[in-house]
């Protein structure tokens, strides 16, 4: 027997012209509560449905304790007994009680009598503080109290692993603790889980592993410190910072300095940064650019110029990369922008490495 529960294998999934998973290869452990992150229609429900077969796959093979859950010949049935799924949307059925809803599956499936499973549901509605809703109805509950039933449900079944696709998604901002803080003691018991999650604070307390999709894939996994506080690649730290980018080039000395400022002004107003925050941005260009490299570089001017806003720690970083002679603004002698410069900025920091065509790189943050 492997160490893996769950093996994918070049996973493809397509609807028509429409490819969200391209080639998806990745090893899930038993114990592993992974948090699955990235953009809208990267491809995130559809690959934990395929987990347990609700959705099919194009091409590519998912092995579940060494079987092939992809075979034509795979018991499906068996399958959702040992993979367990929780959907947004609760789907709990209306004309059954709490009790009825959730003892129904392990009589059916598994045939468990009727007190045993009595017995199992009522010491899970007491684990999650919902032992008093017992003989209510659905329509009787609050949004967080059912998806704490349809969980009930899911957990009476003794899964292997547990699927969440969204969980709090559907559920008013008062409900989603509540849930949130169901789904913290299951993964102190050691079930393997999965969970489709926009929230970024729940997946950085709740996970061992952190899946961010992009791509077509995923794009990058790791610890929740890693992919929180030093992503790797690119996309994933814009996705985590949740950053907003404003990109310009100047390639002529005679650019339209008025147009570009105005630029920068419709990303502030766009992105609501203050006003006094937009201000130095535009005022950073200009001493930066105009007073200081424009000068030096003459003619032969190439400076590319990105504006990085965080919606997550409400900060802006200039980045200014520069063609020329290597050359540190801070060796500038004009006194007065660089002292403009210091009071605007923090963390300014020079580097001169041939990169991307540009020679000088400049980096600091706009306070």
């Amino acid at each position: 027997m492997s160490n893996y529960l769950i093996r994918v294998e070049h996973l493809r999934k397509a609807y028509g012209d429409v490819v969200p998973l391209k080639d998806v290869s990745v090893d899930i452990n038993c114990g592993d509560v992974i948090s699955i992150i990235g953009p809208s229609g990267t491809g995130k429900s559809t690959f934990i449905r395929m987990l347990n077969q609700m959705e099919k796959v194009t091409s590519g093979k998912i092995f579940f304790r060494d079987e092939d859950i992809t075979a034509p010949d795979y018991r499906l049935d068996l399958l959702r007994q040992k993979v367990g799924m929780i959907f947004q949307s609760f789907n709990l059925f209306p004309q059954m009680t709490v009790i009825e809803n959730i003892i129904a599956a392990p009589m059916a499936l598994k045939g468990m009598d009727k007190q045993t499973a009595y017995d199992k549901a009522k010491a899970l509605l007491k684990r999650v503080g919902l032992y008093e809703k017992i003989f209510a109805y659905p329509d009787e509950l609050s949004g967080g109290q059912q998806q704490r039933i349809a969980i009930v449900r899911a957990l009476i079944m003794e899964p292997d692993v547990l699927l969440f696709d969204e969980p709090t998604s559907a559920l008013d901002p008062t409900m989603v603790g509540e849930v949130e803080a169901v789904i913290k003691n299951i993964a102190k018991s050691g079930v393997t889980m999965l969970i489709v999650t926009h929230s970024m604070e729940f997946a950085e307390k709740i996970s061992t592993r952190i899946f961010y999709m992009d791509e077509g894939g995923i794009y990058e996994e790791g610890k929740p410190a890693q992919i929180f506080y030093n992503p790797k690649r690119e996309k994933t730290r814009q996705f985590i910072k949740r950053l907003k980018v404003l990109e310009l080039e100047i390639n002529s000395p005679h650019f339209d300095f008025i147009a570009y400022a105005n630029h920068i002004d419709i990303f502030g107003v766009k992105n609501e940064l203050a006003k006094k925050l937009i201000n130095r941005l535009t005022l950073m260009f200009e001493e930066i650019c105009l007073t200081i490299l424009l000068p030096r570089l003459g003619d032969t001017v190439k400076i590319k110029v990105t504006i990085e806003y965080s919606e997550h720690d409400n900060s802006a970083e200039m980045f200014i990369d520069y063609n020329g002679e290597e050359f540190n603004i801070e060796d500038c002698d004009d006194d007065v922008a660089l002292r403009l410069i210091h009071k605007n900025t923090s963390q300014l920091e020079y580097r001169a490495e041939d990169e991307g065509g540009f020679l000088n790189h400049l980096k600091f943050t706009v306070s």
